[in-house]
């Protein structure tokens, strides 16, 4: 597939000197495409969350960039994701969410498969009445399995399967919240949204891992947790984000809040962090609740924002829970029309990517350094490849 041969090298500079990354990676199918392949497919990308399908036998179709997904939580409760198609002749498994009983029946010639995947029937495959064939190996048919790893209740996957492991890229974050390493519970129907933002899925990221526009677009939440309370957070080649030293917990009319997470630490009695894990999750976690938004990609100007909050119990407050999540959606659809101009504003063919404030900007520049680094791997690889 042709695309702009986009120069990235000046993106990948020191941040004084650094332009944003050129408009064709927002606005371009081509480059789309190519990111697709090195940041979404080539990476631990988020997917969904395991209370998505919270009993055994659970199941889900998804797409993920148009490839027909299958989440599913197998008979013995371990959490999977398959392409959802019949190793047959490629037809959907699995049209709506719902409880598989015994097998999944592709709907087509009933061939079967268990939860775990594995091919266990093949009516007449050999002729009528005939159920095997020596040219059909069942232990070779089984659904294709999507590599996947679940923490933080997000449902991460690698698609091209040869990412590191998921613990051993994330170390660095996983031994930052390590606190918060307790049972998460999600707060159910009243603790979900989803947000239709006509923008390039990158532009949700660098929006959400700076805290440079608090004062005008989220003027509420600034007026107590303000500019000067926030920190940068940086891990080159992984995540980068904000974290505030300033929480102020919800409360009800009767002054009652969320309980804790259990033994989260002092340092957390304030504080609280809002990290982008590259390439598409956006997570942030108090002492008294936490939050994952999964964007997923619907073209090059479209993102669906799928939010979740948790807490430290399953039985949190209703009220208060329904409080929060109203208090969310509102702050995150403040940045809508944010992540929508900046999205119109790539369609200037004067516009060179932007500059970033030194002191500022710098999480969105690690961002865009990592997103560089990935696509020019990736065409290095196919050119070699040529």
């Amino acid at each position: 597939m042709t695309h702009p041969a986009t120069d990235l090298s000046n993106v990948r500079t020191g941040i004084e000197a650094a332009n944003g990354l050129p408009n064709a990676h927002y606005i371009n199918p081509g480059v789309f495409a190519e990111e697709r392949q090195a940041l979404l497919y080539g990476q631990w990308a988020g997917l969904a969350v395991a209370a998505d399908v919270p009993e055994p036998g659970d199941a889900i179709p998804l797409e993920f960039l148009g490839m027909p997904l299958l989440l599913i939580r197998d008979k013995e409760g371990d959490v999977r994701v398959f392409q959802n198609i019949c190793r047959h002749r490629g037809m959907i498994l699995v049209e709506e969410p719902r409880k598989i009983e015994g097998a999944i029946r592709c709907p087509y010639h009933s061939w079967c498969y268990s939860t775990k995947g594995k091919l266990v029937s093949t009516p007449h495959v050999g002729g009528p009445g005939q159920n095997t064939h020596a040219a059909i190996k069942r232990d070779e048919l089984g659904l294709n399995e999507v590599r996947s790893h679940v923490w933080r209740d997000v449902v991460w996957i690698n698609v091209s399967g040869d990412a590191p492991a998921f613990e051993e890229v994330h170390a660095d974050l996983i031994k930052r919240w390590a606190d918060f390493d307790k049972p998460l519970y999600h707060g159910g129907a009243d603790s979900k949204f989803q947000l239709e933002v006509q923008t390039n899925w990158k532009l949700a990221v660098e929006n959400y891992c700076e805290s440079y526009h608090l004062p005008w677009v989220h003027p509420g939440l600034n007026s107590y947790s303000r500019l000067e309370d926030h920190y940068h957070i940086e891990q080159p080649g992984q995540f980068s984000g904000q974290g505030t030293m300033v929480y102020r917990q919800l409360t009800n009319e009767n002054g009652e809040t969320f309980p804790d997470f259990e033994e989260v630490g002092e340092k957390w009695d304030e504080q609280a962090e809002y990290i982008a894990v590259y390439p598409n999750v956006l997570l942030g976690v108090h002492r008294d609740h936490a939050f994952a938004i999964i964007l997923e990609a619907k073209g090059t100007e479209k993102t669906l924002e799928h939010v979740h909050l948790y807490y430290s119990v399953p039985d949190s407050d209703g009220g208060l829970r329904d409080r929060n999540t109203r208090l969310w959606k509102s702050v995150f659809e403040e940045d809508v029309f944010v992540v929508e101009g900046m999205q119109k504003g790539r369609h200037a063919d004067m516009f060179d990517g932007g500059r970033f404030s030194p002191v500022m900007d710098s999480p969105t520049h690690v961002f865009h350094q990592w997103v560089a680094e990935k696509v020019d791997a990736h065409r290095s690889m196919a050119h070699a490849a040529e």
